[in-house]
């Protein structure tokens, strides 16, 4: 295998941490592939949501995953509150689920939902009809570390959609599964 790696001089800083680790971290993060998703929590006028692609499962027995939120991100609070949320798993033609729920364009709470087709599963947390996958959950547990929270779901319900492919996100744009 041959890989092509760029070296660099690199001075630690008096903290034991490199000068710009955070910048190269953030771009070494980019090369990683992941699923695009989208947190939904509440009801009526109170909804949000964000875009994710932190998700992983966590365990198979019982159901359970885990989505990174940024403590300052506007649906932390209310997912707190609320205690239950739905993993929208989304698939190419949701791209604009994606920016909205990202909050492009300036877009916050119900605004969000606007566009596509929503249900529920037996939470009540709103669920895209037609994700690639939705995970219905209850919060067991949020951890907080460093500027984030790794908040633990219970499965109670999920669906899938057959023969979809997901929508990705790499190196700073969306792309589609090429096999």
């Amino acid at each position: 295998m041959n890989a092509h790696v760029s070296s660099a001089a690199v001075v630690p800083s008096p903290a034991g941490e490199e000068p710009g680790a955070s910048l190269v971290f953030r771009a070494a993060m980019r090369k990683l592939a992941g699923a695009v998703s989208v947190l939904t929590v509440g009801q009526g006028e109170a909804r949000t949501g964000l875009t994710a692609t932190s998700v992983s499962s966590l365990s198979v027995e019982p159901p359970t995953l885990l989505i990174c939120v940024n403590r300052g991100a506007s649906s932390f609070a209310p997912l707190l509150a609320e205690r239950t949320f739905a993993i929208n798993v989304l698939r190419p033609h949701h791209e604009p689920v994606a920016d909205r729920f990202a909050g492009k364009g300036g877009l916050k709470g119900p605004a969000r939902y606007e566009g596509a087709d929503w249900t529920r599963l037996a939470t009540g947390a709103p669920v895209l009809a037609d994700a690639l996958a939705a995970f219905d959950c209850e919060l067991e547990d949020a951890i907080e570390r460093h500027s984030h929270v790794i908040v633990i779901g219970r499965v109670v319900a999920s669906r899938i959609t057959e023969n979809a492919d997901p929508l990705l996100y790499w190196a700073g744009s969306y792309r589609g599964l090429a096999l």
